[in-house]
């Protein structure tokens, strides 16, 4: 993943959401970073970034993902600029045309993209996803809708399509969604 060039003017503050803490990163005019404060992936911050909680970019961002988790809002406003290659920036945009409330496969998205074959890399390319929740890569799921991985955890990838309506009866990997009308089993 193409990291903030160390050069460039970055803010960030850190912020609560009911899965757990948030990073939030943006230059002067848009958000670059959202990520988990327990994901491995998770930049530290360099001594050019400067912690700015009253920014407006991250402010909005904060805003809108409260509103969000509260139910207010489905789809975020807030400028996004995510850095990355020609090809990743294909696959984010994808994610970014997938509604609140839907899903699709690694497959699919490749397809959406004009690019059946690269299945692994649009995989790749949703890994390396620098804004969680805002480009929603929670939204890909396996071909037999099983949760398969995300970078805050499959628990948060679990609660996140909760709250947009899909239900999951575990947190592991193989966990396919539950349809409505299919039976619950207790063990």
């Amino acid at each position: 993943m193409k990291r903030l060039a160390p050069c460039e003017a970055v803010v960030y503050l850190d912020t609560d959401t009911p899965l757990g803490g948030l990073r939030l990163a943006a230059s002067d005019t848009a958000l670059r970073g959202a990520w988990f404060l327990d994901q491995s992936d998770l930049p530290p911050p360099s001594p050019a970034w400067r912690f700015a909680p009253t920014h407006p970019v991250l402010s909005q961002a904060r805003d809108e993902l409260a509103q969000w988790f509260a139910g207010q809002r489905r789809e975020f406003d807030v400028a996004l600029d995510p850095q990355g290659t020609a090809f990743q920036q294909a696959v984010w945009q994808a994610l970014l045309g997938l509604p609140f409330g839907t899903t699709c496969s690694y497959g699919d998205l490749a397809v959406s993209i004009g690019k059946p074959k690269s299945v692994r890399a649009a995989a790749q390319a949703i890994g390396r996803n620098p804004i969680s929740i805002f480009i929603p890569c929670h939204r890909v799921v396996g071909r037999d809708t099983s949760l398969t991985g995300f970078g805050g955890g499959l628990a948060r990838k679990q609660a996140l399509l909760a709250h947009e309506g899909h239900r999951y009866p575990g947190r592991d990997a193989r966990a396919r969604r539950v349809a409505d009308g299919q039976a619950e089993l207790p063990w």
